[in-house]
């Protein structure tokens, strides 16, 4: 693989993801927090390089700044998102093939959960950085799109090869997992997952990155068969308690 990828827990549940290629350059998505970052840089011998940004929420982007002052590291965000992320050195459009630490990133519309929401797809190395989108056994809330962005967005994702490692902004899979239990009561595949999940919470352990296709064998939402669908299990994950 030409990059490593790792989860850098920062908050209470976010991850960002940290990204080294073999000659020590880093790259960092959504960090919501700076010294755990950095800390993770120096832990890797590497130096920060670039800095990608899914969206605007500022458990995804507060520790830009500190970043920037420290590393002086190039942020890269999407062009319909610019007016609230912080400074971006590159705009991106969906659609684009940008590169990053020498490897091609296609730029993904993920509109669902916000609007100008992006994701980060990395085919040389099997790896998708999708922010609040798609999570282990769930979906983001529709905070500012609708659930036609969304079902479009995660069939976008669905799409992918089914390696492709699912990057995503939090550690919810222990609750999605509940919930998902009561659309697919019957599914082994989430049963196993579910009590995969288990174990790793009770170790400390963090769930992700999962796979595509772990997620099309487990995760509801991404399974929705439409719209409605979706739309009627969001409503009901809303709810859930």
């Amino acid at each position: 693989m030409p990059l490593n990828v790792t989860a850098v827990p920062c908050l209470s549940d976010n991850y960002a993801w940290l990204l080294r290629a073999a000659d020590g350059r880093c790259a960092v998505c959504d960090p919501g927090e700076a010294a755990p970052v950095l800390a993770a840089v120096a832990a890797a011998g590497g130096r920060l390089e670039v800095i990608l940004l899914t969206h605007h929420h500022g458990d995804h982007v507060a520790g830009v700044a500190d970043l920037v002052a420290q590393t002086g590291a190039k942020v890269i965000g999407a062009a319909a998102d610019a007016h609230r992320l912080p400074k971006l050195d590159v705009v991106v459009e969906p659609g684009q093939v940008i590169e990053v630490l020498g490897v091609p990133v296609e730029v993904l519309a993920s509109d669902g959960h916000t609007r100008g929401h992006i994701a980060f797809h990395l085919p040389d190395c099997a790896i998708l950085l999708c922010g609040d989108t798609l999570f282990s056994l769930g979906c983001g809330r529709l905070l500012e799109g609708t659930a036609e962005e969304m079902f479009a967005s995660l069939q976008r994702l669905a799409a992918l090869p089914p390696e492709t490692l699912v990057c995503c902004g939090h550690e919810y899979s222990e609750s999605n997992a509940r919930f998902a239990l009561t659309v697919e009561p019957e599914n082994p595949a989430l049963r196993a997952r579910a009590d995969e999940i288990a174990v790793q919470r009770a170790a400390g352990q963090a769930t992700v990155p999962t796979t595509i296709g772990q997620e099309l064998s487990a995760n509801p939402f991404l399974r929705a068969k439409d719209v409605a669908t979706l739309a009627r299990i969001r409503t009901a994950k809303d709810n859930f308690r």
